[in-house]
């Protein structure tokens, strides 16, 4: 299936049914099968993959069913009632509660039930199927010339779908302006339990059935009038229970206006919030906005987290969209991730105190039109600069009109609870009480307190909120290994319930109540009111088989600390104690670092960024990011294992699960995880260490692995006898030999040999002093051997910029070693050339090291550094710090260089496309800065993922139709729509590949780009 972010339609996910043994029986996954054309999995390993989501819980499902399109849920829950299985109703999966993991039958909608299916201006409304995520519905609406926006806008808006914003009545930050989902939704389209479709929405109920269960509702809303007007929190944030109170709102709606309550109840809004328990939503007709005109953005700056909490309701008196707040601690992790270091160091720092402890950030819209607009905004952020003078005078201020500086701010408080996950040591921030709403003018209060009980129970936690309507987010640190700890989270859950409840608040303001909440619900809604859920939940699903035992059938307190991932079986897991590759001393261990995937899913978005290529191409969660930390941590747990139940580490099996290896397989090692995953999950390196742990459990690695590791000897020779080589290599006979040992594919073509000409360059520096400074520039496999012409450039360039260029054969990176995960050869032979490189810079004290492939570079900089070499690494960390990008080079050094040459821009435009482990590791910019310098505005760096070779990853027969799919996200589309003398410039050797093969266009690098250039 391809990404719904594009025209074309979506195709289903292939038909699978694959069986095993502690799953559903051969007969229930046949039926099942036989009724969808997309997807049943019961494998161990497929329903491992959906035994978690985003919060601390794993339960493992019956089968996991992905069905092609909304028309086959209903036949699919008509079969399980018919025989009595229970189901759970699924979508991204980014639930903080754990309801969206049970024994059950799970049905995935967000790949095949993606759809737009109407859009009515007028009346402002859409018509969608639950799989489409809120930022995609989004973004088609504006691709549509539609001025209209979902408002609701969790701060997974870009990866959860709204199926699951109903069930959970998401809401996010700016529902101080536009409410949450509940009050932007206008009907729901349902199948219940039964099978049977229903409709619900502010119109008489139409069918036999729907009035049978409105007249229900008001039956038992009526019963339980007083108890529901006492006992329900009057926050405008509140997401437990059942919402009776709204239900009971419409009746008195209808009573004032002198209609039948049953004509007039919305059961749509009684759908919203429950978690799956009452109906599985097919479709909805939501509500749109006026997407506002103006906005701006005051970023406030605090020495405390009190002050900045006491500042809150000075700022609602301006009028905002949205007030949020981050504390020092997300702030600090911030600090310490290559994606959202930057965003962490635009933060304004107070002007006295401490240092930065709290950051507000408050948020203006303005719905008037041009210039009236932005003078409402500018009139709001200088009065919220005088407010902040007046009355927090030791904090910082900086407002913000632009929506690139107002994106790049709101990107660290969108990843605060992810960011949390990269904490080090054994406690973690635990999500159990971070979702407590208190009326705003009690939040200060409720911080102090709460405060107050974390350090009772002797612990702290990370403070984030939706201050602006009392959301208060926090994560108290726990180890749910240590006994000790586990009762302090009974503790705090049942104190935390408590204040909140006293303030006039709620224990869960838009997470839900789950696994983690569901067992204080009757703590605080009373006997009476559970009685009334149970009522209705029995009146929709009387067998009880949606999503079963939440809301209404909770466990006691300490099942909040039960079936949790770290202890599924409620023993701890046993660690692989394993003689690792790379060092993970920071991660606390190899088998801690595969637990840093909290489930969040920021990977399963659909555009923007790189991460994670295959699953924008796939819509499959076991090939997210997600559901490959998820493979490795079941892996080296044990728990795939046949017949695994407490788990178990010990032995070479968990390094050879075949399954595994499958997840894997389509990782394409863009570490676009590692930066763009808050909580920096590096799975291109974690796929390396299980790949060569698994070649070491097996005596040694495949031999076509082994062949294309040592790409380097391979195409030296090729060089050598170039051109008779390139005749060879593609004659039919032996490239068929090739195709078949090393699994390539017929529609690649293959690399051409050249001539290492480059050796003959040192001719061309004979007008250079040979007191010039001088810089090295690595000989990679390809330019060397494949591509000279660019390294040719290269040295002309740095000729004109006056340097000496040196040419050492250093040897290989080993990048496609340690890709392959042939970790022990390269372990070997990259001493020999750090040892030369060593050599080179002593005898030639460079100004730098020079690298014109980023794939090069990153296994110099990044995964040397990682390596357990026998090599010290203040040895490692000096050839490192020397070492960057040619074109990087001419850009950093710009104002020092001996000469400065001048430059003839292009006839069109230069388009940039960035390699994925340069837009990882030091960003776009690292090639883009030199291009503008030298051209301008002709320059335009596109935002382009991942070009879907990768290396030997699309070359591989297997691979080359999803390679294809990738490519055709964004980069294929974008170099089609070049105009006449325009070019597209790319500095990955893999990525010019790609294009060539797929579009039959030619692609310079960017240093190529430049020598063009020179006047």
């Amino acid at each position: 299936p391809r990404s719904a972010q594009h025209s074309h339609s979506v195709t289903p996910p292939t038909q699978q049914i694959t069986i095993d043994a502690g799953a559903l029986d051969r007969r229930h996954a046949s039926a099942l099968g036989a009724l969808t054309r997309g997807s049943v999995r019961t494998s161990r390993h497929d329903r491992m993959l959906y035994a978690t989501d985003a919060s601390l819980y794993q339960v493992e499902p019956l089968a996991v069913v992905i069905p092609a399109g909304v028309d086959e849920i209903a036949p699919l829950l008509a079969y399980c009632a018919e025989h009595g299985l229970p189901v759970l109703p699924r979508a991204g999966g980014t639930s903080l509660a754990g309801q969206c993991v049970n024994r059950a039958v799970v049905i995935d909608i967000s790949a095949g039930c993606v759809g737009l299916l109407g859009v009515d201006p007028e009346a402002r409304t859409c018509r969608v199927e639950p799989g489409i995520t809120i930022d995609d519905l989004n973004d088609r609406l504006a691709a549509a010339g539609h001025d209209l926006f979902f408002a609701p806008d969790p701060a997974t808006a870009r990866h959860c779908n709204i199926g699951g914003a109903i069930g959970n009545n998401a809401a996010g930050t700016r529902s101080i302006l536009y409410g949450r989902t509940a009050e932007n939704l206008v009907a729901v389209d349902t199948v219940l339990a039964s099978g049977e479709p229903a409709r619900f929405g502010a119109e008489a109920p139409a069918t036999e059935t729907e009035r049978r269960l409105a007249e229900g509702v008001v039956e038992i809303c009526l019963a339980h009038e007083s108890a529901i007007r006492e006992r329900f929190p009057k926050t405008l944030r509140r997401n437990a229970g059942y919402a009776l109170d709204m239900m009971l709102a419409d009746i008195d709606s209808a009573r004032a206006a002198g209609v039948d309550p049953i004509d007039r109840v919305n059961l749509a809004h009684l759908i919203c919030g429950s978690e799956g328990t009452l109906a599985f939503v097919t479709g909805a007709t939501l509500a749109l906005h006026p997407r506002p005109k103006a906005k701006g953005l005051g970023v406030l700056g605090f020495p405390s987290l009190d002050e900045a909490i006491d500042a809150v309701e000075q700022c609602l008196t301006l009028g905002p969209a949205a007030v949020e707040l981050l504390d020092d601690l997300i702030i600090g992790l911030a600090r310490e991730n290559n994606e959202y270091r930057r965003y962490a160091e635009l933060m304004p720092q107070p002007r006295e105190g401490d240092g930065l402890a709290a950051v507000l950030y408050v948020e203006f819209f303005s719905t008037e039109e041009g210039d009236a607009g932005r003078r409402e905004i500018d009139t709001k952020l200088a009065r919220l600069g005088e407010l902040i003078a007046r009355e927090s005078p030791r904090a910082a201020y900086a407002p913000l009109t632009d929506p690139v500086a107002m994106g790049q701010a709101l990107k660290l408080r969108k990843a605060g609870e992810p960011l949390l996950h990269a904490l080090p040591g054994a406690r973690k921030p635990i999500g159990f009480v971070e979702d407590n709403a208190v009326p705003v003018e009690r939040l200060s209060e409720y911080v102090r307190a709460f405060r107050d009980i974390l350090q009772r129970n002797g612990t702290r936690g990370a403070f984030y909120a939706h201050a602006s309507v009392g959301v208060l987010h926090v994560r108290p640190l726990i180890d749910p290994r240590d006994p000790a700890d586990r009762e302090r989270m009974e503790r705090i859950a049942i104190e935390a319930a408590d204040l909140a409840k006293s303030l006039g608040g709620v224990m869960s303001g838009e997470h839900g109540d789950g696994r983690a909440r569901g067992p204080l619900l009757e703590r605080f809604f009373g006997p009476e009111l559970m009685g009334a859920f149970r009522e209705v939940k029995a009146l929709f699903d009387p067998d009880g088989r949606l999503n079963p035992g939440n809301i209404v059938t909770p466990g006691a307190i300490e099942t909040i600390h039960e079936g949790i991932r770290v202890r599924p079986h409620g023993t701890n897991l046993p660690h692989a104690h394993v003689d690792t590759f790379f060092d993970y001393s920071a991660e606390d261990g190899f088998d801690h670092a595969v637990e840093l995937c909290n489930g969040s899913g920021v990977c399963r978005k659909k555009a923007g960024g790189t991460m994670c290529p295959s699953y924008m191409a796939t819509l499959d969660e076991r090939h997210s990011t997600r559901g490959r930390g998820n493979a490795l941590r079941l892996a080296i747990t044990g728990q795939l294992r046949e017949g695994a139940g407490s788990g178990g580490a010990e032995g070479g099996a968990i390094w050879n699960d075949p399954e595994t290896f499958q997840t894997l397989d389509l990782c394409l090692s863009c570490k676009a995880c590692k930066t763009e995953c808050p909580s920096n999950v590096d799975v291109a390196r974690y796929k390396a260490e299980y790949m060569a742990q698994s070649y070491r459990a097996a005596g040694g690695a495949p031999r076509a692995a082994r062949i294309m590791a040592d790409v380097r000897r391979l195409n030296r020779l090729g060089s050598a006898f170039a051109p008779i080589s390139n005749w060879v290599a593609n004659a039919a006979p032996i490239r068929a030999l090739n195709n078949r040992v090393l699994g390539l594919a017929t529609e690649r073509s293959l690399p051409v040999f050249r001539r290492a000409s480059i050796r003959a360059a040192r001719s061309l520096q004979g007008a250079i002093p040979r007191d010039a400074p001088s810089v090295i520039l690595f000989t990679d496999c390809f330019t060397t051997y494949n591509e000279p012409d660019i390294a040719l450039a290269t040295i002309r360039t740095l000729n004109a910029f006056g340097y000496r260029v040196e040419l050492p054969d250093c040897g290989c990176c080993q990048r496609p070693a340690i890709s392959l995960g042939l970790l022990d050869d390269a372990r070997r032979a990259i001493p020999g050339t750090l040892g030369k490189l060593a050599a080179a810079a002593e005898a030639h004290d460079p100004r730098a090291i020079l690298f014109l492939e980023p794939s090069c570079l990153s296994a110099i900089t990044d995964d040397w550094r990682k390596l357990k070499l026998e090599d010290p690494d203040d040895r490692r960390a000096r050839i490192a710090g020397l070492s960057m990008l040619a074109e990087e080079f001419l850009e950093r050094h710009w104002d020092d260089h001996p000469r400065r040459p001048t430059f003839t821009p292009p006839a069109g435009r230069l388009l940039l496309h960035a390699h994925c482990h340069q837009k990882a590791l030091w960003g776009a910019e690292s090639s883009a800065r030199i291009l503008e310098r030298a051209f301008g505005a002709r320059v335009t760096t596109l935002d382009t993922g991942c070009c879907g070779m990768a290396g030997a990853f699309g070359m591989a027969a297997h691979r080359y139709y999803l390679s294809q799919q990738i490519g055709e996200l964004s980069l294929f589309p974008a170099a089609r729509a070049m105009g006449p003398g325009d070019v597209l410039v790319a500095p990955g050797t893999s990525c010019r590949h790609q294009v060539h093969d797929a579009l039959d266009i030619a692609v310079l690098h960017p240093i190529q780009a430049i020598h063009q250039g020179l006047a």
